[in-house]
């Protein structure tokens, strides 16, 4: 089922305006923790773009240059993302950490982070539910992690766990201010950064994994591949389907290719005639076989 914009949006209206309140925080505080979190919403927030290009150029049409179209840069901006995640978000707001361990400073003003930390709880509370029912919508009954897997649409996955990144880390933040304000010891403030660091790393190599199976190329479901032979096994002048290779392009867009025995002593006539049948078969049934290439192969 094709993915809706929503869940983008949404996250970019929510981090866009956390990442400016928590920076105006960490100024007037200078919480390490809250720096860590504003850097993570900037990031985020530039991920939410570079999304929204990657689809607005998937959907560009066929030319010389990319006979097969541009929907594999929706896979190829997806995986910049990832990476950015692991660099910019987790590396930064390790660096930060380690910063404020060797250089504690007490936090001044907590209730400012108590006060932003609050409202950019509530706000990317509502992004990520908004991007968790996107994702169930399009999941159905298949388990969680299942459909995290096999899963051909990273532009709802990604958003899914970076909004679940934003609000772990928002707890994070909140319980190292607190305690560090508590226990009167500044160290809790750097050790919560590093968490959220941490945090990040293990989110971006998940999201780095899945983008890089998409952008290399995977293929279609088995079983919808064995749906395909059997449609092509049914008419008349079919033998046998040889083989059966496939590549996603896009989440709705499957390149397919067919390597099938006809029987003996068809006509050119016929051959093409038949071949264009089990094409048509196809993809009446299954409509995202776009490219769908038929090759006659001898016994």
């Amino acid at each position: 089922m094709p993915a809706s914009k929503t869940p983008i949006y949404t996250a970019f209206a929510a981090n866009l305006l956390i990442a400016t309140t928590k920076l105006v925080a960490a100024f007037f505080t200078g919480s390490s923790a809250m720096v860590s979190e504003g850097i993570h919403s900037l990031v985020d927030t530039s991920n939410e773009v570079l999304l929204l290009l990657g689809i607005k150029q998937s959907q560009k049409p066929a030319d010389a240059t990319r006979p097969f179209g541009y929907g594999k840069e929706l896979y190829f901006w997806s995986f910049v993302v990832s990476l950015l995640f692991f660099a910019l978000g987790g590396g930064f707001s390790i660096y930060e950490g380690i910063e404020h361990l060797m250089h504690p400073e007490e936090v001044k003003n907590p209730i400012w982070n108590y006060a932003v930390l609050g409202i950019a709880f509530v706000f990317d509370g509502i992004s990520f539910i908004t991007a968790l029912k996107e994702f169930n919508r399009q999941r159905g009954s298949m388990s969680f992690w299942r459909a995290i897997h096999v899963s051909k649409d990273p532009s709802t996955f990604v958003v899914l766990f970076e909004d679940a990144a934003d609000v772990i880390g928002i707890l994070i933040a909140f319980t190292g201010i607190l305690l560090g304000q508590l226990l009167h010891n500044p160290y809790i403030d750097g050790i919560a950064s590093i968490m959220i660091g941490v945090l990040l790393t293990v989110v971006a190599i998940l999201l780095v994994r899945e983008s890089r199976s998409l952008l290399m190329g995977e293929s279609a479901d088995p079983d919808e591949l064995k749906q395909v032979t059997n449609i092509a096994s049914e008419h008349n002048d079919v033998e046998q389907v040889a083989q059966c290779l496939s590549m996603y392009l896009a989440p709705e867009e499957i390149i397919l290719v067919l390597k099938m025995h006809f029987r003996e002593g068809i006509s050119s006539e016929q051959l093409a005639g038949s071949i264009e049948t089990v094409r048509r078969n196809i993809q009446e049934q299954y409509p995202h076989y776009k490219q769908l290439f038929i090759e006659p192969v001898k016994v």
